[in-house]
């Protein structure tokens, strides 16, 4: 016989005091037409709070010069402050919460087919130690945090810049950068998120996974909010209520929004045709699919597609 899963029962404003620090978090998927890489500074790019799905497709490199806030990776929580910086893998579910009036530093998102003609720097990538959840913060003596964010500075000055060899540039700077974090090797403790974070962590960790289309032949079988409950061992209205509480939206709403975006990311990347898509995406017939999409965007696929592509 099953055993049952004891849930425990909170009213949503006791949830949120205990389990949260700030009260939405924004669910960011990463822009479809985003270039390969893409650094900033903190300065003109201030840093929100967000949680981001596992699906970016970019290891995600920032370094903290000044202010504090709480990272987390994966099911590993860190309390992050200057001086330290922090290695997310592409498959990782992460979220970020500012704890201070200012954060300082700089980041960076990259792509893997961004190291195409430098397999070198793409194996150093995938073989990093720090792009574990568990592993995934160092804190910097001084005078390696001071020279890390000098590189920082340096590419995006390169990146900026007209330089032919400009990539060449930012190439060695990206790996000064790794290998000075490998050799202060020392990681910050971590601690395991609240139970609240881990629900709306492994809701968010499901619906990914019905999003895996690598050929035509894949339909997704979308669930309902019902069955991700049921997976996750919680009534249906408890997540809901949870979910819209700490991010805005509702299960539905994020179920809806992931499927659109899985539909403008195949019309985007992809040349299959509008059929195709639609049954991919589950959708009984184009009319259907085309119907949703036009509700959700105010514009068809086809004129998506057209005004997307150059």
């Amino acid at each position: 016989m099953a055993t049952s899963t004891k849930i425990s029962r909170h009213s949503l404003v006791e949830f949120a005091e205990q389990n949260f620090d700030s009260p939405i978090f924004s669910v960011n998927q990463y822009p479809l037409d985003s270039k390969l890489f893409v650094v900033e500074n903190r300065d003109n790019h201030p840093i929100e709070d967000y949680i981001s799905p596992g699906r970016r497709d970019f290891h995600k490199v920032f370094h903290i010069s000044s202010g504090t806030g709480t990272l987390t990776v994966g099911l590993h929580k860190y309390e992050m402050k200057s001086n330290q910086i922090a290695f997310v893998h592409p498959d990782e579910i992460m979220s970020w919460q500012t704890t201070s009036e200012e954060t300082g530093g700089y980041f960076c998102l990259i792509h893997p087919d961004y190291f195409e003609g430098y397999p070198h720097v793409a194996k150093l990538f995938r073989t990093y130690p720090f792009f574990l959840e568990d592993n995934a913060v160092i804190k910097l003596p001084n005078n390696v945090s001071v020279s890390i964010n000098t590189n920082f500075s340096s590419i995006l000055l390169e990146e900026r810049g007209k330089n032919k060899d400009k990539k060449d540039a930012i190439i060695i700077h990206l790996q000064m950068i790794l290998l000075e974090a490998k050799r202060a090797g020392k990681n910050i403790s971590n601690a395991p998120v609240s139970e609240s974070y881990s629900y709306i962590h492994n809701f968010l960790s499901l619906l990914e996974t019905n999003f895996q289309i690598h050929h035509k032949n894949t339909v997704v079988r979308l669930k309902t909010a019902s069955e991700f409950a049921e997976e996750l061992h919680l009534h249906p209205n408890y997540l809901n209520n949870l979910v819209k509480a700490q991010t805005g939206k509702t299960l539905s709403n994020h179920i809806q929004e992931r499927l659109i975006y899985e539909a403008k990311a195949l019309l985007i990347k992809t040349n299959w045709d509008i059929s195709t898509i639609s049954y991919s995406l589950g959708y009984s017939n184009q009319a259907a699919f085309t119907s949703s999409f036009k509700r959700m965007e105010r514009i068809t696929p086809s004129s998506f597609r057209k005004n997307m592509l150059p």
